[in-house]
């Protein structure tokens, strides 16, 4: 009897924890709609799907990378005149719970624009470039380019966008993860920049 009694407590201890759990990701899920229906939507789309290629399609993109550049936003350490004002009232639970919801988002998928340029940047992306000493961008955003915790996802990505970001660190223009960032890319010629841009923008 006290075992069957103690089976029905734990059963009930879980369910009301995942009652819990399941009402604190709703509640994230709502206050990040109200922020993106008020400012973010503009840029990026209602569902991070961003039609322009002046701004970073967010969707799917891995949600801690998503907090922690919003918090760089904040402090300047990433300098972005557009962003500095959008993110000056937002609380570390408010770049969370954005976060994770872009991460739900689906992933953008597209072949690329210039198939014969991807093939290039397709070899560059996996192997680097022996000749000049790029090191394979898998290396540390992985094979199919879905980064991790702390590197963003690439895949998807407009062609345009990633290519303005790796100019922006190779001139030191862009000011966070620009250590490692730099030495990879003061390697890279234009055409590996443009090449890598556009494989990633289809995979």
């Amino acid at each position: 009897m006290h075992a069957r009694q103690g089976a029905a407590i734990l059963a009930l201890g879980l369910l009301l924890t995942g009652l819990a759990q399941a009402q604190t990701a709703s509640e994230a899920e709502a206050q990040a709609r109200k922020i993106i229906g008020g400012s973010c939507f503009l840029c990026h789309g209602s569902d991070g799907e961003s039609a322009s290629e002046v701004f970073p399609r967010l969707a799917a993109q891995n949600a801690e990378y998503i907090a922690k550049q919003l918090e760089q936003f904040k402090s300047g350490a990433r300098k972005s005149t557009a962003m500095a004002s959008m993110v000056t009232k937002l609380s570390p639970e408010d770049m969370r719970a954005l976060g994770q919801f872009y991460a739900s988002r689906p992933a953008h998928q597209e072949p690329p624009k210039d198939a014969p340029l991807a093939s290039v940047g397709q070899y560059i992306y996996q192997q680097g470039n022996k000749f000049s000493g790029v090191p394979a961008c898998a290396t540390c955003h992985g094979k199919q380019g879905a980064g991790s915790d702390s590197l963003p996802r690439l895949a998807g990505q407009h062609a345009a966008y990633l290519e303005t970001q790796l100019k922006l660190f190779n001139k030191r223009e862009r000011t966070n993860d620009n250590a490692v960032m730099h030495s990879v890319v003061e390697k890279m010629t234009l055409l590996e920049m443009a090449a890598v841009s556009e494989f990633l923008s289809g995979l």
